[in-house]
């Protein structure tokens, strides 16, 4: 983990003891650290309820053990029990994933349990005269040797065979039967590249269950295992896009489409080969493709930066990407029996990687903007190119799937303005920054904008993951949150059913500080959804009938 501000505890511990005007008066105390010296030889149950402490003192007394119960004490940060007479320590210890300092000087330890190794945010570990095994001593007097002993005790140390438990599949409505209707299922998932799989960011997870030739064969498992019709990944490596994602989906039946974020273009050949960008998958008998795409974000910021600084500076200076494929659902897709009419039925799938930085909430809701409104130019350009009074001659008429990683929670502008359409132009998110003129580029009302000052799409989505069915979809140790989503066009579709979360009591009762994890290749959990699309209506004189929902993009809602 990278090296946090910590400040040991103050060595001369001053205290005051209130006045009995102090306690008569109502006064509390304010204590986070306790010590406990007179050569005592056992512990009173009670200490383990002082869930509140940070820092335990117990050094100079005549402890021979400790009890597993000390993992109650989840926020200690500082653990002293040196110069006591401890043969063993309780494998719980590992638990105590807060612990900065470890004091274990003078003991009778020759053994040390390997879960110590799952206390990833120690930065002092205190060893000095036990009767320790060579080869523990070895690497602990090596440079580093706290964080390598550690490293080694976490590489070896025992995984627990339990499997890991099937995700629920959720139904929440039935299939049609009165109408022709395609039903298909849609992934959602941050694979995690191999370069960010790092010890500095994961350090709770062993060496080996990090290292990229391990988590494949787990990601290449959870995919082909959900077998969906469309697949959408985010941070695919270039070089393992070509040499293990399409080699292998190709022979399942898929055909793919990627593109690298934009830097691809300004390194070696060699360093391109690990830029990671996103990538489309969809089953070839299910769906043809007919024109591909890659929004690049530096790009569209710079082509509509409108003299902005803030637009330059720090939306132009992100390099991510969405890409997007038009698809034809092939006829035999629909309904055996009630077939749709000659039309073609096309459907736009969209994949992007919003930047992740938790400061740049502006960037985040400008980068979603542009996507949506690359996506309409797409379509516009689309129902140009098809013969008038075809149904695609609307753009509204071609449906959308919009599968991302925003890196934005539910109640975030990014996801306001997904769902509802559109967001003020004042919206907290833009950080009162000066984007005002460039953002009506991409609003559908145009540079007119709208009178009400907010800024607008077209396109009418719902997120298929909602009522906080995932509690998270991404699962770290320092943060759990719903940053994936699936979004897809409300007039045309509806969800069927969703793959449900992994259970949280599993979670917990395995400890498990984060992920990826030996069970868990990525630290994302993957999305699925499975969709019933309607086809546009049949046209009447010539005049084609999109499904509309009345659904419509109201100012209202910006002052709920």
């Amino acid at each position: 983990m990278p090296k946090e501000k910590y400040d040991p505890p103050d060595p001369r511990r001053l205290y005051t003891i209130m006045s009995a005007e102090e306690v008569a008066s109502g006064k509390k105390s304010n204590w986070a650290e306790l010590e406990i010296s007179g050569r005592v030889r056992n512990l009173s149950s009670s200490l383990w309820t002082l869930t509140h402490l940070t820092a335990l003192h117990m050094s100079n007394n005549n402890l021979s053990r400790i009890p597993p119960d000390i993992a109650r004490l989840p926020h200690l940060v500082y653990l002293n029990l040196s110069s006591n007479k401890l043969r063993s320590l309780p494998a719980e210890l590992g638990n105590m994933v807060s612990l900065r300092e470890l004091l274990l000087n003078n003991n009778c330890l020759r053994v040390l349990p390997y879960e110590l190794g799952r206390l990833f945010r120690l930065q002092t570990l205190g060893l000095k005269g036990n009767p320790l095994s060579q080869d523990i001593l070895n690497l602990y007097q090596e440079p580093d040797g706290t964080r390598k002993l550690l490293n080694y005790m976490l590489d070896n140390l025992a995984v627990h065979p339990e499997q890991l438990p099937q995700r629920p599949w959720i139904a929440l409505k039935e299939r049609d039967q009165m109408a022709p209707s395609a039903a298909f299922t849609v992934m959602c998932y941050n694979v995690l590249c191999d370069k960010y799989a790092t010890r500095q960011l994961y350090g709770y997870c062993p060496s080996w269950a990090l290292s990229w030739e391990y988590r494949k064969k787990g990601i290449m498992e959870e995919i082909t295992s959900s077998d969906a019709d469309i697949i959408s990944l985010q941070e695919v490596e270039t070089e393992q896009y070509y040499t293990f994602f399409l080699e292998t989906l190709k022979e399942r039946g898929y055909d793919g489409y990627f593109c690298p974020k934009s830097r691809a273009k300004l390194v070696s050949e060699q360093e391109r080969k690990h830029v990671d960008g996103c990538a489309v998958f969809f089953k070839t008998k299910k769906f043809s493709l007919v024109q591909k795409h890659t929004v690049e974000f530096n790009q569209v910021a710079m082509a509509n930066s409108e003299g902005s600084e803030v637009m330059l500076n720090r939306v132009m200076t992100k390099d991510n990407i969405g890409v997007a494929i038009l698809l034809e659902v092939r006829r035999d897709m629909f309904t055996a029996g009630i077939k749709p009419t000659t039309d073609k039925q096309l459907l736009l799938v969209a994949n992007a990687h919003m930047h992740w930085d938790p400061e740049y909430s502006d960037v985040k809701l400008i980068q979603t903007m542009m996507f949506l409104s690359e996506l309409k130019s797409i379509m516009e350009e689309t129902s140009s190119s098809v013969a008038s009074g075809s149904p695609t001659a609307d753009p509204a008429s071609i449906p959308i799937v919009l599968c991302a990683d925003l890196n934005s929670l539910p109640d975030s502008g990014v996801v306001e303005y997904l769902s509802n359409g559109g967001v003020a132009e004042n919206h907290k998110d833009f950080k009162e920054l000066r984007y005002n003129e460039c953002l009506t580029n991409f609003s559908c009302n145009g540079k007119d904008g709208n009178p009400d000052g907010s800024i607008t799409h077209s396109f009418q989505l719902k997120s298929a993951y909602e009522n906080s069915l995932m509690p998270y979809t991404n699962y770290t140790y320092d943060f759990k949150g719903v940053i994936d989503y699936i979004f897809f066009s409300k007039t045309h579709m509806s969800v069927l059913g969703l793959l449900g979360p992994l259970d949280t009591q599993w979670l917990m009762d395995n400890n498990i500080t984060g992920c990826p994890h030996p069970h868990v290749p990525s630290d994302h959990f993957s999305l699925l959804a499975q969709l019933e699309l309607h086809p546009s209506r049949p046209s009447l004189n010539g005049l084609h009938l999109p499904v509309h929902s009345t659904d419509a993009w109201d100012p209202a809602r910006l002052k709920e």
